[in-house]
């Protein structure tokens, strides 16, 4: 087993529309002994629930949110330590809340800081791979942005 490492969990959609309040309410209080138990076993950090209101905020200006279908909704985040990407979603899988709609997105902490001539989550696909003449970057230089 490799060294542990961290991995976001961000909880996506929302609660079942056929799902009674008692339904969604036993699965939180679930979730909430669940994610204590793992907390105290060094498997999960704590995270929190997002409000509903939201600002999106680009090269275009500040708009007011929220922005994504409800499939896609994001309520909270937490963090997950594993050995592997394959065992924090083998972690995530025991969320009692899956059973009343909701779905999780487990994605791996990437610990190096973000470079524009090495691939990453938000480098377009045609760029997929680092320039070979790309210049060496200063290591006593903070990069932009970070």
């Amino acid at each position: 087993m490799s060294k542990p490492s961290e991995y976001l969990v961000l909880s996506r959609g929302q609660w079942d529309e056929d799902a009674s309040a008692q339904q969604i309410q036993d699965a939180i209080d679930r979730f909430y002994a669940w994610h204590d138990r793992l907390v105290g076993e060094g498997k999960m950090k704590p995270g929190q629930r997002l409000a509903v209101d939201a600002k999106l905020v680009s090269r275009l200006g500040v708009t007011d949110g929220p922005f994504a279908e409800a499939k896609e909704v994001i309520g909270g985040y937490w963090f997950i330590v594993a050995g592997s990407l394959d065992e924090a979603a083998t972690i995530a899988a025991g969320n009692p809340c899956l059973e009343v709609g909701l779905a999780f997105e487990v994605r791996p902490i990437e610990a190096a800081r973000a470079s524009a001539f090495t691939p990453g989550s938000e480098t377009p696909r045609g760029r997929q791979h680092a320039r070979a003449d790309a210049p060496s970057r200063d290591s006593n230089r903070p990069e932009p942005g970070a």
